[in-house]
């Protein structure tokens, strides 16, 4: 889009208003002359009549009295009709520039809503409209796309850091398999073993990245979509099902599990509330210390149910704990860390968010962290 292309509609707009201007000022100027004609006519008609043969001079104008009336009529029209299309002629052309200056005053924020409009580019997304003056309802209209453009920008920004991060792990088992296989092809004399242990590395950096593709389209299905799927479901159930899952790697890495965990019912999708409390307990498991300990606890309201997930772990500054929330955080360091993809809580995020529900983290003093999810547990 040009410039120019971007300016025509403003300009057209400003040609019509100040057309209207001018014929509405017509109109009402027309009115008002013909109202002081037919008041002039009334007010002549009013002069009393002399008696008949008398001789009245007007403007040096010798005029029966008969006449007179007639004659002031004809000579008050004439000024009328003089005077009037002048006062026409006048605030016609006073309505006309004043319409003009005036609409190019108030619709200046309109062309500098258009050029930052048109300057705008997804690389670009650091163009803003500024305060406008006066405050006014233009004033408003750039506020408030200037803070569009604020959630734009942050939007953009999220996307280009989800999808470097992607790229990066995806990247990594991909770089592995491709290291393995040069490695071994190149050696003449690998044998068996070799081959096997090849075989090996490669099945498990497949694995990771088929991890990763399937939490990257879980997280895509469940960002911002509404659910399918509406059930009664036991958070107890499901954690304790979580558990099950990761049972044997925290037994061996010797964590103590603690369960409180009566009945919480609540409604939604079953399969992604489980995927919310299995991804809880991978991280409870998988970033903890060895020989730490886990809680678990759930609690029924009347309108709500929340699940808690305690662990112990490294310390997390509080101030990162928002962090943990994105896509590829893991203890609040992009990138880092071997057992998981990173996305274990943004998936928990979309997935409570799909159900209308909350979930606050928190640092554990002396290391770890408590994730606690709230979900309606009625319709």
């Amino acid at each position: 889009m040009t410039r120019g292309r971007t300016l025509l509609p403003v300009r057209g707009l400003r040609a019509r208003i100040t057309v209207l201007s001018v014929l509405l000022a017509a109109a009402i100027s027309a009115v008002l002359l013909v109202l002081a004609w037919r008041l002039v006519s009334e007010s002549v008609a009013a002069v009393p009549q002399m008696p008949p043969g008398t001789i009245v001079r007007v403007d040096g104008v010798d005029v029966e009295a008969a006449a007179l009336a007639e004659y002031l009529r004809d000579q008050a029209r004439s000024r009328v009709l003089l005077v009037g299309a002048a006062a026409f002629s006048c605030v016609v052309l006073a309505a006309g520039i004043l319409a003009w200056a005036l609409t190019a005053h108030v619709l200046r924020p309109l062309r500098e809503i258009a050029s930052t409009a048109q300057r705008l580019s997804a690389e670009s997304m650091n163009e803003r409209i500024g305060p406008v003056r006066p405050r006014d309802e233009l004033a408003e209209l750039a506020e408030t796309i200037d803070q569009m453009l604020d959630r734009l920008e942050e939007t953009f920004d999220a996307q280009r850091r989800f999808v470097a991060n992607a790229s990066h792990e995806l990247r990594t088992p991909l770089t592995v398999m491709r290291t393995e296989l040069d490695v071994t092809l190149a050696d003449e004399n690998a044998d068996n073993a070799e081959l096997r242990r090849m075989a090996e590395v490669v099945r498990s950096a497949s694995q990771r990245a088929e991890q990763l593709v399937g939490a990257l389209l879980l997280l895509a299905r469940t960002d911002g979509a509404e659910l399918a799927v509406r059930e009664p479901v036991d958070l107890a159930a499901v954690a304790r099902t979580a558990w099950d899952a990761v049972r044997d790697e925290g037994e061996n890495r010797g964590l103590r599990v603690d369960f409180d965990t009566p009945a919480a019912p609540a409604v939604g999708d079953p399969a992604l509330l489980e995927r919310v409390a299995g991804n809880l307990m991978e991280n409870a498991v998988r970033h903890n210390v060895a020989g730490g300990w886990i809680s678990v606890r759930t609690t029924a309201e009347s309108r709500m149910s929340s699940l808690t997930v305690r662990s112990s772990g490294p310390l997390i500054d509080p101030q990162a704990v928002s962090e943990l929330f994105e896509p590829f955080r893991r203890g609040g360091v992009a990138r880092t860390g071997r057992g998981s993809s990173g996305l274990g809580l943004s998936i928990v995020r979309a997935a409570v968010d799909a159900h209308h529900g909350s979930v606050v983290a928190e640092p554990v003093v002396g290391g770890g962290l408590s994730v606690t999810v709230q979900l309606p547990s009625t319709p």
